[in-house]
C-alpha cells in the first residue's frame, strides 16, 4: 500500500523529497490541487471542501497513511480529517517549538513565515501563545513565494528582490531563526541565506513530519513494501503527460541543488 501526500500545489514536494530520503522503501501518491492553488488567500470553508475532495481521492486509492504536506490545510482541517478517515493522518506544523527553544535564552527573535491563513488560524495562534512566553515571535506572510513556486520560478534574480522587499521592514540583526511555515518556502532556503545575517538559521518542519510518519508506520508494523515509486495526481486526475511529470522531476532536482547550497 502507498502513502498519500497532499498539498494545494507543488509545496508538498519538499516534504515528499524528505520522505524519499528517510523512507526509500515506500511507494507514494502525490496529490496537488492545482485547480485551486493557492489555499492561503481563500476562505476557510472553501479550503475545507478542497481538502476533503483530495482526501477522498487518496482514500479510494487504498493508502495506508496520509501526510497533509500543507501547513494551511493542516491548520484548518486536520482534526476533522482525522475523525472522518480510518487511516493515520499526519499534518504539518510550523517549527515554532525548536525556534523558540533555541532563541529564548539568546536575546534573539523568531520570524515565522507562512500563508496569511495559516498565520491567523487558531491552531498556530494557540501554539505560539503556549510556547512564546517571552513574546519573541513575529509573523510574516509571504504569498509571493507560493506564486513563484507554482510557476516553477526559482532564479535568484526574480526571487531575491521580492524577499528583500518583504524583509526590509525588519531589523534582521535582532533575529536568530526564520521559520519556513509553508511547504513551498524550502525551495528558496538558499536565497533566504543570501539576505539574512550569518547568525540567523532557517528551519522548516519537513524532517520532523517525516520522522513522525516513520514512527507511526513502525508502531503499526506497516513500514516498507515499496521502492520509491510515485504516482502524481492533479486535482483528482492522474498525471501521465511527460511534460508535467518532468516538471515534478525538476522540482526534485531543484531541492537537491538547494540542499547542497544551504548545507
Amino acid at each position: 500500500m502507498r502513502i498519500g501526500f497532499f498539498d494545494s500545489g507543488v509545496g508538498g514536494i519538499t516534504v515528499l523529497h524528505e520522505a524519499l530520503k528517510i523512507l526509500p522503501d515506500e511507494d507514494y501518491i502525490y496529490y496537488a490541487d492545482t485547480k485551486n492553488v493557492p489555499y492561503g488567500v481563500k476562505p476557510k470553508e472553501e479550503v475545507k471542501q478542497y481538502i476533503f475532495t483530495a482526501m477522498e481521492c487518496m482514500i479510494n486509492q487504498g493508502v495506508k497513511a496520509i501526510v497533509i504536506a500543507c501547513n494551511t490545510a493542516t491548520s484548518v482541517a486536520i482534526e476533522e480529517v482525522r475523525s472522518r478517515y480510518n487511516v493515520p493522518v499526519i499534518g504539518m506544523e510550523p517549527a515554532v517549538k525548536p525556534a523558540v527553544r533555541n532563541n529564548q535564552d539568546r536575546s534573539k527573535r523568531v520570524l515565522v513565515t507562512a500563508t496569511a491563513l495559516t498565520l491567523r488560524e487558531e491552531k498556530l495562534q494557540n501554539l505560539i501563545a503556549r510556547l512564546d512566553q517571552g513574546h519573541i515571535v513575529d509573523l510574516l506572510p509571504l504569498p509571493g513565494l507560493i506564486q513563484f513556486a507554482e510557476k516553477l520560478v526559482f532564479d535568484e534574480e526574480t526571487v531575491l528582490p521580492y524577499l528583500h522587499e518583504q524583509l526590509s521592514l525588519y531589523d534582521l540583526n535582532q533575529y536568530g531563526t526564520v521559520v519556513l511555515g509553508c511547504t513551498h518556502f524550502p525551495y528558496y532556503k538558499n536565497i533566504f541565506y543570501k539576505i539574512l545575517p550569518r547568525q540567523v538559521s532557517v528551519i522548516d518542519g519537513n524532517k520532523g513530519t517525516v520522522n513522525n510518519l516513520k514512527r507511526i508506520l513502525a508502531d503499526s508494523h506497516s513500514l516498507g513494501g515499496g521502492s520509491g515509486r510515485i504516482a502524481y495526481y492533479e486535482s483528482g486526475i492522474r498525471v501521465e503527460d511527460t511534460i508535467r511529470l518532468n516538471n515534478y522531476k525538476e522540482l526534485m532536482r531543484c531541492l537537491e541543488r538547494t540542499n547542497k547550497v544551504s548545507d
